[in-house]
């Protein structure tokens, strides 16, 4: 993974005018779509550039409102809070028609990057990277679902240290497009376009390079339905790691670390009031979900989730190596269809819940929040040889 330059201080060349990016704008309110352009007008200034937006905002754009830039009409997208399969197709046949050689795709929520940002984006693609990524500077308590599973699991399997795979901004090369196309075409050939796609997983199996830039914040206005997009996000991931199996089973390395992490402080929260209701959760499934988590997980992790279903709430701590078994074992259990998928992954939820109830209480005792989640991923790359060896012999539970 290259070194991105993080000092803003620091003039990135400018591509010549004409250079040959196609940036695809995500359905955007009218004021978010005026700060992008305000962006991009900073960050390419005398450049030509090709935007590409959903119909009805393109064709709500008066000419002259925007001369430096050429705008043409992309099909809109049906979700907003990710990319999926559909959208990658899209991003092809467009840079294709247009005769681009990358792609640089802006979330709705990309008016809250600076103008570097969107410039490191776009010259690491136009450049030698095939795909460039996003690390977001979030709050302590935001984007967990991505902290305790997206992350610690790509970067075990796919020896990735990209914090963020799932996210709404990339830049790409033409070549990183076509691959994505082609892997989106299998989803939309079943009617399944609106599946997430994991440019990450893709990328590194290609062998492709990959380059991560801290991009400071990114406000996010609105949050989708947990109980929706749970279940979609991670079974679109477990599918991606069964279907690329034969990859990610040989040893590679960890990529080495291109960007500092950002280390927020730890958080002041009213801890009790928090974790209330997720221990709660927590302890109703042991009950009533019990025999379903003992056709997934091992006898010896059944034991200690007892012991945790009667821990006090302010000594409650999922350990790090316990939670990468559990995620291990509920995605062999997804790959085996021990049961139905859909139980499988509600059943996996209030889990979830455990490890965030114990992420809030070890960050409330002093821990640094992305410590911990670096703990996180270190235990799932621990636990790798579990996984492996339970792929390879379901059967068997490892001690």
């Amino acid at each position: 993974m290259a070194t991105a330059d993080l000092n803003p201080g620091v003039i990135t060349p400018s591509a010549p005018p004409g250079n040959g990016l196609l940036v695809l704008l995500a359905a955007m309110t009218p004021e978010q779509l005026d700060s992008v352009f305000a962006k991009l007008t900073v960050s390419f200034p005398g450049e030509e550039l090709l935007i590409a937006t959903p119909d009805a905002i393109s064709e709500a754009l008066p000419a002259s409102a925007h001369p430096s830039f050429r705008i043409v009409a992309a099909p809109a997208s049906n979700t907003a809070w990710t990319l999926i399969a559909t959208d990658f197709v899209n991003a092809y046949q467009l840079a294709e028609k247009h005769e681009a050689r990358a792609i640089l795709v802006l979330g709705s929520e990309s008016g809250s990057l600076s103008s570097f940002a969107l410039r490191q984006l776009a010259n690491a693609a136009l450049g030698p990277t095939d795909l460039a990524v996003p690390c977001y500077d979030l709050p302590p308590h935001a984007g967990l679902v991505n902290s305790a599973i997206l992350y610690p699991l790509t970067r075990a399997l796919f020896a990735s240290r990209v914090r963020f795979p799932l996210a709404v901004d990339l830049g790409f090369s033409l070549r990183m497009a076509k691959r994505l196309a082609d892997a989106a075409q299998h989803f939309t050939a079943i009617n399944q376009g609106e599946t997430p796609l994991w440019p990450v997983n893709e990328a590194t199996e290609a062998g492709f390079t990959i380059e991560q830039f801290d991009v400071g914040s990114h406000v996010q206005s609105s949050r989708p339905d947990f109980n929706t997009i749970f279940p979609l996000v991670i079974a679109s991931l477990f599918s991606d790691i069964k279907a690329k199996a034969a990859f990610w089973q040989r040893f590679r390395p960890l990529s080495p670390a291109s960007i500092a992490i950002p280390m927020p402080p730890a958080p002041t929260i009213d801890t009790a009031a928090d974790i209330a209701p997720m221990l709660s959760a927590f302890r109703l499934a042991y009950s009533n979900l019990h025999e379903i988590w003992s056709h997934v997980l091992s006898p010896n992790s059944l034991l200690m989730l007892k012991r945790l279903a009667a821990t006090d709430a302010a000594a409650f701590r999922l350990s790090d190596n316990l939670w990468a078994r559990i995620v291990y074992d509920f995605l062999l259990a997804y790959r085996l269809r021990t049961i139905n998928r859909g139980h499988l992954l509600g059943a996996l939820i209030p889990l979830y819940l455990a490890w965030v109830a114990s992420h809030f209480n070890i960050t409330a005792s002093g821990a640094n929040p992305e410590g911990h989640i670096e703990a996180v991923a270190a235990a799932f790359e621990t636990e790798k040889t579990y996984m492996v060896s339970r792929w390879r012999w379901p059967d068997r539970f490892n001690p």
